[in-house]
């Protein structure tokens, strides 16, 4: 197979693309990841292919999230990405003639797979890690925080036409100028082709997202996407080694590419109180700036550091719930207290307190020096939360999701 696997968003929307591209590369097949230039020095030292594209929209993000105040300038800033998105889809269509693929896997971020993979006549597969695409009465949509009557939780995935109702001019012009081909309906919702279901991979657990009972077979869930065992040799600062080699707890500490850098300084002084209020210590991740603090005694001051080496040396951790982080958390054995900020983000704080692995979620724009430290003090001392923490640890341990989607891969490939 010569696989082009395209994605768009923050690491924890790259890493288990590239992980699933090493593996593809492993078993002797060709996989090219298209995503945005800043991670192509991590992509290409596994060994695989690489192509650009969403590089503007990324800097875009970047930039709003780091300066925003509130969801209403994400949702401005927005508003400033119809052109860097027009030449994202240019930049996949570029690549896939570069490339040549025979089977395109897509993020619905990156918005183009589809209808580039009807243009060559190629399988397309969705992925992403959320149960978003397809719909089941045992969940709603994961946008929406609770549970609903049966048939009101599968009403609510028509929400997935908001890409074709948001963007169908757009892609539309793509489809059109680009690749040649007719427009379609702006209700369409890019996941069925010619009558069909388009095949989803989930790189989620199984044992953290049970397979709803009404999934059709087009849909796999395979385990959480990792990269191979050697990737977790990073040189950590040694000062970083010496804070964690010191006694007592220590707590992880950072909201990655959220948060809103205009309340960083607040934020950070309320996480600093918590911890001191709770007799922690802990280390923070500034991320892209959605918090701020100093490095003291008791508190170590990081930008960031890969997850995969950092948790499994830390007691507990404190983050906003994207699907890569709380990944790498469970996989670690990490009890988890998920602050949320939007998204997806509630989903996985509920999932992890209903899974009894950390305290019920605290939403970020509800954290006080007080309610933060009575969730760290729960998650810290509870032992039921550490238990069911390192019981996930071990089933997720057992799956293999990069073999799984490989083998669901070339069935697909091969037209089974």
């Amino acid at each position: 197979m010569r696989v082009l696997i395209a994605t768009f968003g923050t690491r924890g929307d790259i890493d288990p693309y590239a992980a699933l591209a090493e593996r593809l590369r492993r078993e002797g097949h060709v996989a090219v990841l298209c995503a945005p230039e800043p991670y192509r020095k991590d992509v290409e030292a596994l060994g695989v292919g690489f192509e650009p594209a969403g590089t503007e929209m990324h800097e875009i993000v970047r930039a709003g999230m780091t300066s925003a105040s509130g969801p209403g300038d994400a949702i401005r800033m927005a508003r400033r990405m119809t052109q860097a998105m027009r030449e994202s889809l240019q930049e996949q269509w570029q690549a896939a003639q570069r490339v040549e693929p025979t089977l395109i896997v897509s993020h619905p971020k990156a918005l183009a797979g589809f209808h580039i993979a009807e243009r060559l006549g190629i399988p397309f597969v969705a992925s992403l890690p959320l149960p978003f695409l397809t719909p089941t009465g045992d969940f709603p949509i994961p946008f929406i925080a609770r549970s609903l009557p049966r048939s009101a939780n599968r009403f609510s995935y028509q929400f997935n036409r908001f890409t074709a109702i948001a963007y169908g001019g757009m892609i539309n012009r793509f489809r059109s100028e680009h690749l040649g081909l007719r427009r379609v309906s702006r209700t369409s919702d890019y996941l069925h082709r010619n009558g069909e279901r388009v095949p989803v991979l989930y790189p989620i657990s199984r044992h953290v997202v049970p397979r709803p009972t009404d999934f059709p077979d087009s849909a796999h869930i395979t385990g959480y996407w990792f990269r191979g065992v050697g990737h977790t040799d990073w040189a950590a600062p040694p000062e970083l080694e010496t804070f964690l080699s010191a006694d007592g707890p220590v707590v992880y500490v950072g909201f990655g590419s959220m948060g809103f850098g205009a309340k960083a300084q607040a934020r950070g002084q309320i996480v600093l109180d918590a911890i001191r209020q709770v007799g922690a210590r802990a280390i923070v991740a500034t991320g892209w700036g959605g918090l701020l603090a100093s490095s003291a005694d008791d508190v170590h001051v990081i930008d960031d550091a890969p997850h995969q080496w950092l948790f499994p040396r830390v007691s507990a951790v404190v983050h906003h719930g994207g699907s890569g982080t709380t990944a790498a958390g469970l996989r670690a054995g990490r009890p988890t207290l998920i602050c949320p900020i939007l998204g997806d983000q509630p989903f996985w704080g509920s999932r992890i307190h209903e899974l009894g692995a950390g305290p019920r979620p605290l939403p970020l724009k509800k954290i006080g020096v007080d309610t933060l430290a009575q969730r760290i003090d729960d998650l810290l001392h509870t032992p039921a939360y550490a238990a069911k923490a390192a019981m996930l640890a071990e089933q997720i341990d057992a799956e293999d999701g990069t073999a799984t989607a490989v083998r669901a891969l070339e069935r697909i490939h091969g037209g089974g």
